[in-house]
This record gives C-alpha cells, structure tokens and sequence, in this order.
C-alpha cells in the first residue's frame, strides 16, 4: 500500500523530498513585518511550508492561569494572558499573511490549540491542519479537526502508542489525510531522548500513513537521519536570530542553518538511490588508477612456464584483473615478456586437451 499526503499541491510519500515545515510559531513576536520577513527567509532557504500557532486565549486557558502574573526575560506581558495575547494574530493578520504567503508561493498553515482556533483557520480555508503533541489525547479536537476535511499532521510527543493509536481511531474512520510526526516534547532534546527508531515502528504500525519528525534537537543531523529511517516530514523551528525575546528562539535554526538542512535532505534522498550495485561512468578514471593488473614480475622467455613466483598484481589496471590468475597458472609463454609487461591470454599459448 502506497502511503502519500498532499498538501495544497505538494504529494508527500516515501519516494518524495522531505517536506519541511518552517514552524515559526510566535518568533514573530507579534509583528507582522517580523513574520513576513520569517516566511520571506523560509521561501529563500527552500521550505516548503511555514506555520504559525492559533490560540483562542480565553477559550484555552483557566482564568487562574490566564491571569498568572508572567515576569520574566521573554514576556510580553504582566500575566500570562497578556504575554499570550499580545503574541496572537486575528483575522486581518493572518489574511494579510496568507495574500504575502501566495506571492512567496509557499504553504501556510498554523496549529490549532482549541475548536474556536480551528474554526477560525477552517474558515480561512488553510490547507492543512497542525495538531500540537499537547492535544495528542484531545479526541474532541482531533474529531472536529478532521471533519473539516483537510490533511491533519499530528505530533506524539509525550505520549505512548496506545495514545497515538487512539488518535488514528478517532481520525481515520472521518478523514484519511492523516500523518504523525515522532516527536520529544523536550526544548531543546539531547541526542540520548531523541529514539529515533519510533519512525521506523511508527511506519510499520500505520503502512498507509505518512510518518515524520518534529524536531527539536538543537542542529540538522537527526532530521536528516529521520529522513534515512523513513520520515517524509520535517517540522523545525525557525528564527531570524537566536537573541530575540522569546523562549523558542534559541533552539530555532537561522537560515543558514535552515538551508543547510534542506539542502542535506535533499541530497540524501538522491544518495539513498534504488539499491541497485552499479558501476558509475565517475568511477572508471579513479578504479583504473587504483586498481590492480597482473604483470610479469621478471623478464620471462618465450617458451616459459607460468608459475605465482612469475607474475605480480600493480596498478594501474589496464590489463587482465588479480581474478584471472589461476587461469595463467601453468600455461606456455608464446612470447617474451618484460618487467611489468601486463599479461594477456594472446600471450600464451593455447591449452592442449
């Protein structure tokens, strides 16, 4: 069974490129020019899709922790609430985004936290849904989500696979445009909690999903050795520098670090190959340097009977390879031969039955 996912006009699958989103979340510390410029820069370094974060702020939160004071470093407000508000882009903001999304012409899409954020994207006619590793368990959400019709990407962090399989049950039976995404709902994950080999159980548990990698490790090589184990989705966040206000910017790649990425991806997916053992028309010059010939070892007379002492393996290989020896063992020079003259069979005389 063939696993593919198309999202807008991008079809996703195990022969494909990656499919990397640029997840900017709220690095756009509110401003739209400052998101723009992040979508701008992703377009530039190869992404295929960026994505933002849509919270109902009021809907999602208890009054106690929307109204938690919040002091520190990277608010953006007194309590939480404000900091959380301040961060959030309405309707204008994100039609704004998605007309300068189609000029770049890459994906657009958020991560809907709540069914009020979710009906506020469908209404917005995104192309595709994120669900966050926190609402992995939320089947109310997961249910609403996919009766909209639209591909679901779903993160697994911080859950076993009896919750990820509770979220394909509750998804598949309404929509088919499922992926999962292996995920460690640590910011940054150490290399030791990354268990890469999910994607591969992941892949054999779901066969007709297509499977990926939030990633979270603070570098490129394990999305490209994601991409090798069989994930077909990237998700990585993404800033325009590490310095800005804000706790996700740190662990985030610039882009240059975006780009080296994608340009990595992209290339393993030409590395990997079909499998086939082949031998290249580059090859050919450095086997020839390389490679060995057998070559008379002394001056030999005509007349001579070939034993090992006789013949010597030397590079380069332009004459009879090392394999061909036992068929020369004991056969009659019909000529003489030099030092390091390579050996032919015209060289010998025929075998007598």
């Amino acid at each position: 069974m063939e696993r593919t996912l198309t999202i807008a006009h991008t079809t996703i699958g195990d022969t494909s490129d990656c499919y990397v989103i640029a997840e900017i979340g709220h690095n756009h510390q509110g401003d739209v020019e400052k998101c723009k410029a992040l979508f701008r820069e992703a377009r530039e370094c190869g992404a295929d899709a960026v994505k933002l974060q849509k919270r109902d702020n009021r809907t999602l939160y208890t009054a106690a922790m929307y109204n938690k004071p919040y002091e520190n470093e990277n608010s953006f407000g007194a309590t939480y609430g404000e900091h959380r508000e301040y961060l959030e882009f309405g309707r204008d903001e994100y039609l704004e985004l998605q007309r300068y999304a189609r000029e770049l012409g890459i994906t657009f899409f958020a991560t809907a936290f709540d069914i009020p954020s979710a009906n506020f994207l469908a209404e917005l006619d995104v192309p595709a849904f994120k669900i966050a590793s926190g609402d992995l368990k939320n089947v109310p959400l997961l249910r609403h989500v996919a009766q909209f019709g639209k591909p679901m990407i779903i993160s697994t962090g911080g859950g076993l696979m009896e919750d990820i399989q509770r979220a394909y049950d509750a998804v598949r039976p309404i929509n088919h445009q499922l992926a999962f995404l292996h995920c460690t709902a640590t910011y940054p994950t150490v290399p030791e909690e990354m268990n890469l080999r999910v994607i591969t159980t992941l892949r054999e548990r779901f066969p007709e999903t297509v499977i990926g990698l939030s990633d979270h490790y603070n570098g490129i090589a394990m999305s490209v050795a994601a991409y090798v184990l069989g994930a077909r989705i990237i998700e990585k966040h993404f800033t325009l520098n590490h310095t800005w206000k804000g706790t996700d910017h740190a662990l985030s790649l610039e882009p240059i670090g975006m780009a080296k990425m994608i340009r990595d991806l992209r290339r393993t997916r030409v590395a990997l190959g079909d499998g086939v053992k082949r031998i290249y028309p580059n090859e050919a010059a450095p086997i020839q340097k390389m490679g060995k010939m057998i070559v008379a070892a002394r001056d030999l007379p005509a007349g001579h009977l070939l034993t090992a002492k006789d013949l010597a393996f030397k590079s380069p290989a332009e004459g009879l390879p090392p394999y061909e020896v036992e068929r020369l063992l004991g056969r009659v020079l019909r000529v003489a031969l030099v030092t390091d003259e390579p050996l032919r069979f015209e060289h010998l005389h025929e075998v007598v039955a």
